[in-house]
């Protein structure tokens, strides 16, 4: 997920959508992971767990790249690990910020402003530095893209290559999102790839439609939740849970049924310490996800730990990690936080995002909320 909306407003938008079939064997296990980010030791340790092997079909559904310095290594596992394995690639708008930089899409304003801001955390800012350029100076943009060109030619071919969908009867999986199942290779491809909000849009399908791009947590008004989304009715599966860029964030890896209509799975790694309850503790009602978009504050009164803060979308007051503020152009907004109270039965395991003096900010099954009870390590 792209956060600078920049990116969509200056982009390339009228390259059409390149459009592969996706050919699986049933009698092997297929999982989907989207929005790495960079974060090569969640993405490590997420095949750990769910046991990934030669045998299985690994489907990466983009956004490898940005919001980590890391993501050029990244990139090259995947390369390397593409050379022995079964793995399909789609591309998300955070590979397009680099192509998009190489061809020239967006303005040298919008491309200096965007990389000043990200830094290393930007792949082509990345790959500048490691030419020996600076980026401050829109007169070199040339000439550090004729040398990106000339020191990075396999990495390139690798992103250029990716297409904006894969489709077969039973699924079509996009980073972003489509407005139908038909005539896809029409359809714009950087609005495939970035597409904001998608669940929201009302679109239902035949075949399952799987996107990453917009974080899972930010569609959850109450309780912020990262694990996949899934809707039934609608065909529809979403698996951003956030990694890299949310302070919650985990890695999920949606595994499709052996048969198309039988029921999914998921894997998830975050990374996270665990410990065991020690008590039991019921869910709060009435809670509130502050999440990006929606997260604007009036400090009421700032504390070395926590902060009394007023949410200026509802009017609500509550206690805020200080850790959590931030200031911006619009004001003072905080980091995804919540003030949800877990449900939690003695002997669980929780995984512990921070300790503080009022309790512990906790996960379980991929929900975020606080647990107020005493934790023992394992």
């Amino acid at each position: 997920m792209s956060q600078a909306n920049m990116s969509g407003k200056t982009a390339n938008m009228t390259a059409t959508a390149v459009v592969r079939p996706l050919v699986l064997d049933p009698d092997r296990r297929t999982m989907i992971i989207s929005d790495i980010h960079g974060n090569l030791p969640f993405l490590k340790g997420l095949l750990r767990k769910v046991g990934y092997t030669k045998d299985d079909v690994l489907i990466i559904l983009g956004d490898i790249l940005e919001k980590s310095v890391h993501g050029l290594e990244t990139l090259r596992y995947l390369m390397e690990l593409s050379r022995t394995n079964t793995v399909y690639f789609v591309q998300g708008n955070c590979e397009d910020v680099t192509l998009s930089f190489l061809r020239g899409s967006w303005p040298d304003e919008v491309c200096l402003r965007y990389g000043s801001m990200w830094g290393d955390k930007c792949a082509w800012v990345s790959m500048a530095h490691q030419v020996g350029m600076e980026i401050q100076d829109p007169k070199h943009y040339p000439a550090i893209r004729a040398a990106i060109e000339k020191r990075f030619p396999e990495e390139l071919e690798f992103l250029r290559a990716m297409p904006q969908i894969l489709v077969n009867d039973d699924y079509l999986l996009v980073h972003g999102g489509v407005p139908r199942e038909t005539d896809l290779e029409h359809l714009n491809a950087h609005n495939c790839m970035k597409n904001d909000n998608f669940l929201n849009q009302g679109y239902a399908f035949r075949r399952w439609v799987v996107v990453g791009h917009w974080p899972v947590s930010l569609y959850h008004r109450h309780v912020p939740t990262s694990r996949p989304l899934l809707l039934p009715d609608r065909h529809i599966a979403s698996i951003d849970g956030g990694c890299t860029l949310k302070a919650d964030g985990q890695l999920n890896a949606l595994i499709l049924p052996a048969q198309p209509g039988g029921a999914f799975r998921y894997v998830a790694y975050d990374g996270f310490p665990v410990m065991t309850a020690q008590a039991d503790q019921e869910a709060s009602d009435n809670s509130i996800n502050i999440r990006w978009g929606h997260s604007l504050l009036e400090v009421l009164r700032k504390g070395e730990e926590f902060s009394l803060c007023r949410h200026i979308e509802t009017g609500r007051e509550l206690d805020i990690l200080t850790e959590f503020l931030r200031q911006g152009p619009e004001g003072t907004y905080c980091l995804d936080t919540t003030d949800y109270e877990l449900p939690v039965s003695a002997g669980q395991r929780l995984a512990i995002i921070r300790r503080t003096t009022r309790g512990a900010l906790a996960k379980k099954d991929g929900a975020t909320g606080w647990y107020r009870g005493d934790l023992k390590a394992l």
